[in-house]
């Protein structure tokens, strides 16, 4: 009986021991603006940052809508259950700045893909959206010698990467006799951004080229090109990689795209997170800002970049 109740008291300690162990673990968040296959590279990279951090508890958030507001509560509630600190894409930071500053006020707070400067963050890390913008236009200029008339696409109009990425695009293509017309936002409805492009096909027959400046934006001004018999005769430059892009710039259906790297953002991200937490501040630049360089995919670089993002993904 005595070593029943031996091992019975020993199983507990042990328990307790686990528990006390766990709750030590400081925990990071990592909260993106929308569910989009786009955060999927993202989340290896905080995958691959957990390997790394053993005394780290990391997370990795999707809001249930892509909205200011359900973010906002998402990052309250994660403060609420003991988060440590959090990483966020903004889906609208002018009117989040009071909402960033209380969390703020809290944990630490970063920001990644969609900036808010105006708030109390402690840095962003992520792309030059105004340097992918330019690279974007370049790749318009190149496209079209003789000039053309450009519809853009976007998911969030007031986020700080679509319009840093319209103004870089804008001044890429200045003096070159390209005008983007207009920007179409949906808001991240993926039926939205389909039937954006359908309409801008039936009302705008001056459009010969498309710019869909995020992810999800160029899939479907492909669709869209495709039933309506016009792959090919419009000039498409896109952003990042999703399969369906890949694929129109290798055969040649979309001039090229602008790719990030979302992989370093939650990888670079949680270990930067980690590190202010153990009291290192070094990284953090004067400008609080940490560029990670964004890249143009053509047909003549796709292949490679194909094999590198399956290596990444484990695919």
């Amino acid at each position: 009986m005595k070593t029943l109740i031996s091992a019975v008291v020993s199983g507990a300690i042990m328990l307790a021991t686990v528990q006390a162990l766990a709750q030590e673990k400081k925990q990071l968040a990592f909260v993106v603006n929308a569910a989009s296959d786009f955060w999927k590279l993202a989340e290896a990279g905080v995958k691959k940052a957990q390997g790394e951090l053993p005394n780290y508890e990391l997370q990795f958030k999707y809001p249930a809508q892509g909205t200011a507001a359900l973010q906002n509560a998402l990052m309250d509630d994660l403060v609420a259950a003991g988060t440590d600190a959090i990483m966020i894409s903004s889906v609208d930071p002018k009117t989040s700045i009071d909402a960033f500053n209380r969390i703020a006020g809290q944990v630490p707070l970063f920001t990644t893909d969609s900036d808010a400067p105006d708030s109390n963050r402690i840095a962003y890390l992520g792309s030059s959206n105004t340097a992918a913008g330019v690279q974007a236009g370049e790749i318009a200029v190149k496209a079209l010698p003789s000039g053309g008339k450009c519809m853009g696409f976007v998911g969030f109009l007031g986020a700080d990467n679509a319009k840093e990425r319209i103004a870089g695009f804008k001044q890429a293509v200045e003096g070159k006799g390209i005008d983007l017309v207009d920007v179409r936002g949906d808001d991240v409805d993926f039926a939205r951004a389909r039937s954006n492009v359908d309409d801008v096909l039936a009302a705008n027959p001056e459009i010969n080229c498309m710019v869909g400046f995020y992810s999800y934006n160029p899939p479907k001004i492909y669709e869209a090109l495709q039933s309506a018999g016009k792959l090919g005769q419009i000039t498409v430059i896109a952003f990042d990689e999703d399969p369906i892009t890949l694929g129109a710039v290798k055969d040649g259906s979309f001039a090229g795209t602008v790719v990030q790297q979302p992989f370093e953002w939650g990888y670079q991200g949680m270990k930067l997170m980690a590190a202010y937490l153990e009291g290192d501040k070094s990284q953090i630049p004067e400008n609080k800002l940490i560029i990670v360089p964004t890249k143009v995919i053509d047909k003549a670089n796709v292949d490679e970049f194909q094999a590198n993002l399956k290596a990444t993904l484990g695919k």
